[in-house]
């Protein structure tokens, strides 16, 4: 599992302390690579608990370079046959990692945690002016990308086959907060099956999106997906087919990454 922390010093600790936890009382085999920017102390503390720990690692940098270039990092490293991501505030509780694994056993490829399906549960909403800011955002997104399917792209909790997720994040360009809706729009134009599924999710307050600023960078990245030539699409679904298709065992011997 790869957790995505930008000066996150305070709660990294605990976020992993939890994830360890539970994956071992699961008795899921697990990897946990930390993608932390910034400058106050999260990847030393991380590094500190990793030399006691040789499932857990960290990669980052000082300076911000963005949540998806951390995951995508995260992916070439990652060894796992599921690979996915959270987020270190856990809004998406670890726990729910149990709605989600089941359905790679029936046949998908990827499988996200939604806030907007007849089975999540939102403990704790976003203020009212986020709820209809995103709102917004969600339909310009469909009008200009499709994804019509999806109804929410931006829940921080997504797991894949493992061919997939290199496949993906390889071809994948954006480096903020619209790298989720590049990487499914690359996935359905590739003709990968995806799952959404309902979780819990709890606003914790902390949102590091500027309004007016980083709603503004979002729609030039959905521009970009929209009219930027997609890499390799044709390839992949021929490349990966065989090797996802094989990777059926990872819900038989309960392993992820």
């Amino acid at each position: 599992m790869i957790i995505t922390a930008y000066n996150e010093v305070g709660r990294i600790r605990h976020t992993i302390e939890q994830t360890r936890a539970y994956l071992d009382q699961r008795r899921i085999a697990y990897e946990i690579i930390v993608a932390a920017d910034g400058d106050d102390g999260t990847r030393e503390a991380v590094a500190d608990m990793a030399r006691s720990e040789p499932r857990l690692s960290v990669l980052g940098s000082v300076q911000r370079g963005g949540k998806g270039r951390g995951i995508r990092l995260g992916v070439q490293r990652a060894a796992g046959q599921i690979i996915g991501f959270a987020d270190a505030d856990f809004k998406t509780p670890i726990e729910e990692i149990d709605k989600l694994l089941p359905w790679f056993g029936e046949g998908y490829d990827i499988v996200i945690g939604s806030r907007a399906v007849a089975e999540s549960r939102i403990e704790e909403p976003q203020p009212l002016y986020r709820q209809l800011g995103s709102r917004a955002f969600a339909l310009a997104m469909h009008l200009l990308l499709g994804l019509w399917h999806i109804h929410d792209t931006q829940c921080g909790f997504k797991f894949f086959r493992a061919a997939i997720a290199r496949d993906l994040f390889r071809r994948q360009r954006i480096d903020g907060y619209m790298f989720d809706v590049e990487i499914l729009h690359l996935a359905e134009q590739s003709g990968y099956h995806i799952k959404e599924v309902g979780v819990r999710w709890r606003d914790d307050g902390d949102s590091r999106l500027q309004l007016v600023a980083g709603n503004w960078r979002n729609m030039l990245d959905i521009l970009r997906i929209r009219f930027g030539k997609a890499d390799g699409v044709e390839h992949s679904l021929r490349d990966c087919d065989s090797e996802s298709r094989s990777d059926s065992a990872p819900c038989a011997d309960r392993s992820a990454a």
